[in-house]
C-alpha cells in the first residue's frame, strides 16, 4: 500500500511538473495568407503569370480559329462530293482529315505545354516569395520566444482561444504597411 501511495505522489508530481513547463510556453497565432498576399512581390509575380496566361491563351486560340476554319471547309468540300468527282473530292477530304487531326493535336501538345509553363513559372516566382515569408516568420517567432505558432489560413488549426496573432510583426519584420483589415478570427470548437 505504501508503495501504491509513493508512486501516486510521483506521478502526481510529474504530471504537476509537466503542467507547470507547458504553461511556460509561449503560443501565437497568424494568418500566412494575408502576410504573402500583402508582400509587393505577390503584385508583380501576378501580373507576370496574367501576361503569360494570356500569350498562351491566344496562341491556342488561334490554332483553334485556324482548325475551325479548316474544319468548315472540309464540311464545305464534303458537300461537293459526288460520283463523277468521288476519286479527287475524295482524297483531298482524306488530306483535310490528316491535317484537322494534325492540328488537333497540335492544339493539344499546345495545351499541355502552356500548362506546365505555368506550373514552371509559378514556382519560380512563388517560392522565393514564400522562402522569404518563411524565414520572417521564423525571426519573429524567435525574438517573441514562441514555442508553437500556428497558421490560421491553412486551417489545420480547429481550435485556439488566446495566443497572439504575430501576422502584423510579420508584416512589419518584411516591411509591409499594417493599412489591410484584421482577418476574421477562426471558428473556435
Amino acid at each position: 500500500m505504501r508503495k501504491l501511495m509513493n508512486a501516486f505522489f510521483v506521478a502526481a508530481g510529474l504530471l504537476f511538473t509537466a503542467n507547470i513547463a507547458n504553461a511556460q510556453q509561449k503560443l501565437a497565432h497568424l494568418n500566412s495568407a494575408m502576410i504573402i498576399e500583402a508582400m509587393p512581390e505577390v503584385k508583380k509575380a501576378k501580373e507576370t503569370l496574367e501576361a503569360l496566361n494570356k500569350t498562351k491563351t491566344a496562341d491556342i486560340e488561334k490554332m483553334i480559329t485556324e482548325y475551325q476554319g479548316k474544319y468548315q471547309a472540309a464540311q464545305a468540300k464534303e458537300k461537293t462530293l459526288s460520283e463523277a468527282n468521288k476519286e479527287v473530292v475524295g482524297k483531298e477530304l482524306q488530306t483535310m482529315g490528316a491535317e484537322l487531326q494534325d492540328l488537333e493535336k497540335r492544339i493539344t501538345d499546345a495545351r499541355t505545354k502552356a500548362q506546365q509553363e505555368m506550373e514552371a513559372r509559378n514556382a519560380e516566382l512563388f517560392n522565393p516569395i514564400q522562402v522569404r515569408a518563411d524565414a520572417a516568420i521564423k525571426a519573429v517567432s524567435k525574438e517573441k520566444g514562441f514555442a508553437y505558432v500556428f497558421d490560421t489560413a491553412n486551417q489545420a488549426l480547429v481550435y485556439w482561444d488566446g495566443g497572439e496573432d504575430i501576422t502584423n510583426l510579420v508584416k512589419t519584420k518584411l516591411g509591409i504597411p499594417l493599412t489591410a483589415a484584421a482577418p476574421a478570427p477562426a471558428p473556435k470548437k
